[in-house]
């Protein structure tokens, strides 16, 4: 047998695509990587990697052994994630995109831990996709397209409809007066959440005022934010009005730090759900936070049958 520690390098390598982020993953400076991946190119006496000038690709003798090796170290992985959990049924990892982390799950989160004092929650905030074999994440939350498929090794429970919807602060309707109709928008600086935008396909500002009939106000004097609880708070200190997830702005609206001047809601055919671990159904802190969480969107509803529910139009 080769020695374990260059198959893990040449694993690493193999799934990277990159000598310096396998070596990153591993602890290692890129030269004891590079070294160990050499050594096993030795011992099979093969070439295992093309050295590219700014990248590193599988020979033919590569592409035969990586898979192998893949799926041996997956199953290992799957086996001490399993082991690690097993003996901590009380450490719960959430994985959440940064703005559903502060503007629904941050505020929020406190009640779960009351109610569980007993389970210890870590919140791991990013817009990427959790490895859940790698990442030591048990249940992500994840803005998914309500037609999606997923991996049949995960659950994907439906949390909330995601509808984009303008809102502003009451100052800057006391600034610039009334909003009577859509139109009237052209007077106020139109603020885009560029969070999903392109990569998930969400309707703009022009999909919005092409639903309601109305001719798309020119907003190039408006602001963009590619994180969406940096546009609600740009939205709540007056900067704009924001065409908004109602899920996220929620709190916000009730308290009256954002006003809709237009209840009319865009639906956007995705949705928040919570993903996890086909095998972690039945883990008591998994099937505890799921709960929690539809429980909390469930209160939610009430006011957001208040929006009206407009159509996105095919062309827009």
């Amino acid at each position: 047998m080769p020695p374990l520690n260059a198959l893990r390098a040449f694993e690493a390598a193999a799934r990277h695509g990159s000598m310096s982020r396998a070596a990153d993953e591993l602890g290692v400076t890129p030269g004891a990587l590079s070294h160990q991946v050499r050594a096993l190119e030795d011992f099979l006496e093969v070439k295992l990697f093309e050295r590219l000038t700014r990248s590193i690709r599988l020979t033919a003798q590569g592409e035969l052994l990586y898979p192998g090796l893949q799926g041996g170290f997956q199953q290992i992985r799957e086996a001490v994630s399993a082991l690690r959990r097993s003996e901590d049924p009380n450490h719960l990892v959430l994985s959440t995109p940064p703005g559903f982390t502060a503007k629904w799950l941050a505020p929020r989160l406190y009640r779960f831990s009351s109610a569980r004092p007993d389970v210890e929650v870590r919140v791991a905030s990013s817009a990427r996709n959790a490895d859940f074999m790698t990442d030591g994440v048990d249940i992500a939350v994840r803005n998914l397209s309500l037609e999606h498929r997923i991996d049949g090794s995960l659950r994907a429970d439906f949390l909330a409809e995601i509808s984009l919807l303008p809102v502003c602060a009451p100052t800057l309707i006391a600034r610039l007066g009334p909003f009577d109709t859509p139109a009237d928008l052209a007077r106020a600086p139109l603020i885009q959440d560029e969070t999903f935008v392109g990569r998930a396909n969400m309707p703009r500002w022009s999909d919005w005022f092409h639903a309601v009939g109305a001719p798309e106000a020119h907003h190039a004097h408006g602001m963009s934010f590619s994180s969406a609880d940096h546009a609600l708070g740009a939205a709540e200190e007056g900067a704009g009005v924001l065409l908004a997830s109602d899920i996220l702005a929620h709190d916000d609206l009730i308290s009256g730090r954002l006003v809709a001047p237009f209840p009319l809601a865009l639906p956007t055919g995705r949705g928040f759900y919570l993903v996890y671990p086909a095998v972690a159904t039945e883990r008591e802190n998994v099937a505890a936070f799921r709960s929690w969480a539809m429980a909390e969107v469930e209160d939610m509803e009430p006011f957001h049958q208040a929006f009206e529910t407009i159509e996105l139009k095919k062309g827009a």
